[in-house]
């Protein structure tokens, strides 16, 4: 069976062809600024690539180009569309109305739309995916949909519930309801695939968007994320968790609109507000060893709030049998990984400097033979994940 997985975002469209026979990746590509100059970046497993611009005025354009690269030419690996069995699609918020991976339907689209208020940056766009995939590969292609928080609906009312006036709960949802679920679901159970015996674990997903999250018995007690994804720590753009009257006092004193204070904590704050550098962690390093002192002091806000963090939910846990690194700058950084250790140390969580030092993307146990808890490093695999479960509904249904 062949899944083709697909991840919209508003002018973009990510794909990734996988064969689910052996769980093979044949393809994945970009499809970037839909609907502006349209430009493509594509790949295949046995290491073609294209790289080109192309006019794609919306979504389903950019759906035949993927339809083109897939089926046609020098990236060609299937014959036909007739050969993808579904497509799973990756949606970032289902709030509390999609708890697990549904089959797409209308009263589905309906109910991701009715949640757009939550991500009003992704979900129409996924909505947008869906639909230009059933304009171009029919409505009788079985879709799925993924949603990026489902994994954390296990968490207990006091680790979701904000305390403000309850009304507004039970007006208009507003609660954590975290993010980045399913490569946190992804990276535990390959975790538990390789030791079953781990029950209290925290899995620190740390990109240019960061959560850590806490695990279990293989469901989800807290996360960093919360309504959206601007909770939690320092991240490349992205403010992190903040005093809510330190907003209301900037917003009144720069007389700014809710729409522009969401812009400055969402694409202004982070390390590229601290800084002034850049969003981009590699970047801040490279002006902080150059004596840039607030390059320096966005670093140093990181390796102070990502361990407080894991040590909270230590306590949330009640202890720690794993500690798990996983996505771009913790799969690729060493000093990340030995950085945030180091702050760690004292209880006893203790990581091997020589087999960590210079280790990029590869599965590997880290921590020393005394460390109170084990460490780890799993690169995470959405698009494996949204796969299995496209697969699982689909061969539910017999389809």
């Amino acid at each position: 069976m062949k899944i083709l997985v697909i991840n919209c975002g508003s002018s973009s469209l990510k794909y990734q062809l996988i064969d689910m026979d052996g769980e093979k990746e044949l393809a994945k590509g970009l499809c970037d600024r839909v609907g502006i100059d349209g430009k493509i970046k594509a790949s295949t497993a046995d290491g073609r690539k294209v790289k080109f611009d192309v006019d794609m005025p919306d979504h389903t354009a950019a759906f035949y180009e993927v339809k083109k690269l897939i089926t046609e030419g020098d990236l060609k690996v299937i014959d036909s569309l007739d050969e993808i069995a579904a497509i799973g699609h990756r949606v970032v918020q289902g709030g509390a109305l999609f708890k697990e991976s549904v089959l797409v339907d209308e009263k589905v689209k309906e109910g991701i739309a009715s949640l757009n208020d939550l991500a009003p940056l992704h979900n129409p766009a996924h909505i947008q995916g869906i639909n230009a995939a059933q304009e171009v590969f029919g409505k009788d292609k079985p879709e799925v949909a993924v949603f990026d928080n489902a994994f954390h609906s296990t968490m207990p009312p006091k680790a979701y519930i904000y305390p403000f006036p309850y009304e507004y709960y039970e007006k208009y949802q507003v609660r954590k309801y975290g993010a980045h679920g399913t490569s946190h679901r992804y990276v535990s159970t390959r975790l538990n695939e390789i030791n079953p015996d781990y029950k209290k674990v925290i899995v620190c997903h740390l990109g240019n968007g960061s959560s850590i999250t806490a695990i279990k018995d293989g469901k989800v007690i807290d996360t960093s994320m919360g309504l959206t994804p601007l909770d939690g720590f320092i991240m490349g753009s992205r403010c992190g968790a903040v005093d809510p009257s330190a907003v209301t006092y900037i917003m009144e004193k720069e007389n700014m609109t809710p729409a522009e204070c969401s812009t400055m904590m969402n694409k202004k704050s982070g390390f590229l507000g601290v800084s002034g550098v850049s969003s981009d962690m590699r970047d801040v390093e490279i002006a902080a060893a150059d004596g840039n002192e607030r390059a320096q002091l966005a670093l140093d806000i990181f390796y102070y709030q990502v361990p407080k963090i894991i040590a909270g939910y230590i306590v949330a846990l009640q202890g720690l049998d794993a500690l798990v690194f996983t996505a771009g700058i913790s799969e690729n950084g060493a000093n990340v990984r030995q950085g945030i250790c180091d702050q760690l140390e004292f209880m006893g969580i203790k990581i091997d400097r020589e087999k960590n030092d210079g280790l990029r993307g590869k599965e590997t146990q880290l921590n020393t033979p005394d460390s109170k808890a084990d460490i780890w490093l799993i690169p995470t695999n959405e698009e494996l994940m949204i796969a299995r479960d496209t697969k699982r509904i689909v061969e539910s249904l017999g389809k």
